[in-house]
């Protein structure tokens, strides 16, 4: 069992930056496979990016490529996720995920915890 507890979001403009960070409390964090989801209003909820287990590898989603940057800290329980070049397209609610596997299921029918999310506002 793993909680996890998203933090960082907020209303920015265009073109502006923010950063989401997700901390992970019970068993060992570098047995999840972690990941963000987002879901815009009115939508379902979609694939962002993930991380491998130990780290390293990371996959992301074409919209939010060369934007968004996933990384995590394995001493610190805490996965980020660091976007820029935001756009009112990537408003939506921010969901923390976490799969025991050693890659995250860009599904999320397949996911096995998630955070309780984090608003994400971008406006023009």
């Amino acid at each position: 069992q793993v909680q996890l507890v998203e933090s960082g979001g907020g209303s920015v403009q265009v073109g502006g930056s923010l950063r989401l960070s997700c901390a992970a409390s019970g068993r060992t964090f570098s047995s999840y496979a972690m990941g963000w989801f987002r879901q815009p209003p009115g939508q379902a909820r979609q694939f962002v990016a993930r991380i491998k287990r130990t780290g390293g590898i990371t996959y992301y989603t074409d919209s939010v490529k060369g934007r968004f940057t996933i990384s995590r800290d394995n001493a610190k329980n805490t996965v980020y996720l660091q976007m820029n070049s935001l756009k009112p397209e990537d408003t939506a609610v921010y969901y923390c995920a976490a799969n025991t596997a050693e890659y995250l299921s860009t599904t999320w029918t397949n996911i096995d915890y998630w955070g309780q999310g984090t608003q994400v506002t971008v406006s023009s």
